[in-house]
């Protein structure tokens, strides 16, 4: 079954290579956001199965809107990204509410798929699937 989803980055070139990715693999991008503000509207308006959200957005940071997300009365999946990272903004990503976190230069990979598809806790993009 498609799952819909609302990527927030500000760097619309970027949101746009994502959508192509989740599109290719069956799912239906339904939003994008280039800030807190915006990916906070959109989530209200459009309640996405997922959000892909970078840590970087101009008006805050991807955990503190991961925090905000996870307290809408919807079940949704949050999945953080950065183009830096390690296993410390893995864990302090989950604290945050999301089901993982990916570096940008894996976001097309299985790890992505597996967090958007199965929702898995434990997969980074660190690991292998």
């Amino acid at each position: 079954m498609p799952l819909s989803v609302l990527v927030v980055d500000d760097d619309g070139a970027f949101r746009h290579l994502i959508t192509r990715v989740v599109n290719r693999w069956g799912h239906m991008v339904i939003g994008e956001a280039g800030s807190v503000a915006e990916a906070l509207a959109q989530a209200d308006e459009l309640r996405p199965d997922t959000v892909l959200i970078d840590l970087g957005l101009p008006d805050g940071d991807g955990f503190s809107l991961a925090r905000q997300l996870r307290t809408r009365p919807w079940p949704m999946r949050v999945v953080l990204f950065s183009s830096g990272g390690d296993r410390a903004d893995a864990a302090a990503a989950r604290r945050a509410g999301a089901i993982g976190f990916v570096r940008k230069d894996e976001l097309a990979g299985r790890a992505m798929r597996r967090l958007v598809e199965i929702g898995s806790g434990e997969v980074n993009g660190d690991d292998d699937l």
